[in-house]
């Protein structure tokens, strides 16, 4: 004989019962529903919707998922609306091709959004324009807008991010370098890679701005700091990798190229493929296309490795646009308002920072380097034979083929 009910739900069980359903969810929070259920015997499924507020449809779900043992599949994923990049798979990436070379990082490092001046209407223009959309494909300027913003653009005018000098030849470099970056990323045997520095790091209890969850206590005064560290990036576009290299000494020309040899030998393997090396960086002063020593040092390690390189420099007052910039904003967001009072605070701070899902390989460099030194104008002579220039902005765009090419 089956009881009318096994058990009397009283206010403290009927609590319990409502509570723990709503921490399940799926096909644990059927399956208790209906072994309750069972519990109060006949007409249970009515007591369970009467007193606990369960639907008996839920329950009845649930009873058959313990009958058979098996969870039945929500099938959510296939309600409603299907996003547009299901209809359209290669949208995101058509997007990325036209806002990337013109999207901005915040120069102050405090945010990690890049900033575009380009609207979300120009963006679907330029998709049925150059990428081969149709208008029917493309109906709402909202769903682009959406689509920005989720993949990281912001899609405003930053006053404090607009440059403030340009050159008579920002217009041309901008046109040529995105000429050179679009045929690199095409090229399978050709690599692009962005080079540069960030401003020293004082190591010590110095007072940075921003805020810590931990609670810090900084020197109210600027005294010498214990050591500086220099972070030099090498950012892979393609592929989100970010290494990060902590110099001690000066960053000089020979000290950069240091690090381009150091990054290849670690990654030579995986790229044996690759005859082109394309390196994006800023015309510094260390690493400009007319500092002797820098130069001589690139020479030599195209014919060390056997690559052709390629420099393409960002014009003056634009950095913002060298992609590795966008990496140094997530490292300042990372660690923002903490005491770097250590070089090991600061390495496992740079270690422990995640990028597009990725995290940086982290070196220290503790050679020293001297400046000064610089190639005689003779001997740059013999080396600007082995060197080719784009005629028209010899200073932006240089090419270094190796012996055998």
């Amino acid at each position: 004989m089956i009881l009318a009910s096994l058990i009397q739900l009283t206010e403290s069980l009927k609590d319990l019962y409502i509570k723990t359903a709503q921490k399940l969810k799926g096909s644990d929070r059927r399956q208790f529903m209906a072994g309750v259920v069972q519990t109060l015997g006949i007409g249970g499924q009515t007591q369970a919707e009467r007193e606990l507020g369960w639907n008996r449809r839920t329950i009845r779900k649930g009873m058959r998922e313990l009958t058979s043992g098996q969870a039945i599949e929500d099938g959510y994923q296939r309600s409603g609306r299907k996003r547009i990049e299901e209809k359209l798979p290669n949208l995101l990436n058509d997007i990325r091709a036209l806002i990337d070379p013109q999207a901005q990082r915040d120069p102050s490092f405090k945010s990690t959004r890049l900033y575009s001046r380009i609207s979300a209407a120009q963006v679907r223009r330029q998709l049925i324009e150059h990428k081969d959309y149709i208008d029917e494909q493309l109906r709402s300027v909202e769903t682009i807008r959406r689509r920005l913003n989720e993949i990281g653009y912001s899609l405003k005018r930053v006053i404090k991010a607009k440059p403030q000098k340009r050159i008579p030849e920002t217009d041309a470099i901008f046109e040529q370098i995105h000429q050179v970056n679009q045929q690199a990323d095409a090229d399978e045997q050709t690599l692009r890679i962005s080079m540069d520095a960030k401003v020293a790091v004082k190591v010590g209890e110095f007072d940075r701005g921003g805020f810590s969850r931990v609670t810090t206590i900084a020197l109210d005064h600027d005294f010498e700091p214990t050591i500086t560290l220099t972070p030099y990036g090498i950012f892979l576009r393609k592929y989100n990798e970010l290494y990060l290299f902590f110099v001690s000494s000066k960053l000089t020309a020979d000290c950069i190229v240091d690090r381009l040899e150091q990054w290849w030998a670690m990654v030579k393997d995986r790229f044996s493929h690759i005859n082109k090396l394309v390196i994006n960086q800023d015309n510094g002063p260390e690493n400009h296309s007319r500092r002797t020593q820098f130069m001589n040092r690139l020479v030599a390690f195209a014919q060390q490795s056997l690559l052709n390189v390629q420099l393409a420099y960002y014009p003056p007052y634009h950095s913002k646009y060298n992609p590795v910039e966008r990496t140094f904003g997530w490292l300042e967001q990372h660690w923002n308002g903490s005491l770097l009072d250590s070089v090991e605070t600061v390495l496992r701070f740079a270690e422990t920072i995640t990028f597009k899902g990725f995290q940086p390989i982290v070196l220290l460099v503790e050679q020293v380097y001297h400046t000064g030194v610089k190639l005689t104008q003779k001997a740059m002579a013999e080396l600007e034979k082995q060197i080719l220039r784009l005629p028209n902005l010899p200073k932006w765009f240089v090419e270094i083929p190796h012996k055998s090419t």
